[in-house]
């Protein structure tokens, strides 16, 4: 078996960043504890990433109450010089606009009802 083939099933397009960046958009109040779920990382990584986040501008985090509500600044370039003239807010856009369409309502709600 070639080295190749034996890595292909352990690499992905997006890296944790991404994914926790992905999943406080879609819900602001989202516990680290769910991500680290969702994702299959330690919620110190969680922690950790956040924080990165946080100093990079990709997000702010507010105390309410006992929790966090985080906000994404959509408008923050990315971080690679190669995709510097995209704002984080595309990748946001790729992924969660599929979140939004008709169809993904519906689900929701057939889901919702049994």
């Amino acid at each position: 078996m070639s080295s190749s083939s034996a890595r292909g099933d352990q690499w992905t397009f997006l890296t944790n960043h991404a994914r926790v960046l992905l999943r406080i958009a879609r819900d602001p109040e989202v516990r680290l504890r769910d991500i680290a779920a969702g994702i299959g990382i330690t919620e110190r990584a969680v922690q950790i990433i956040v924080a990165d986040l946080e100093v990079a501008g990709y997000l702010t985090r507010t105390r309410v109450g006992r929790r966090n509500r985080y906000t994404v600044d959509d408008s923050v370039a990315l971080r690679h010089p190669s995709e510097a003239d995209h704002p984080v807010g595309d990748l946001l856009g790729a992924f969660l606009h599929r979140e939004d369409t008709p169809e993904a309502e519906l689900a929701e709600a057939e889901a919702a009802t049994r």
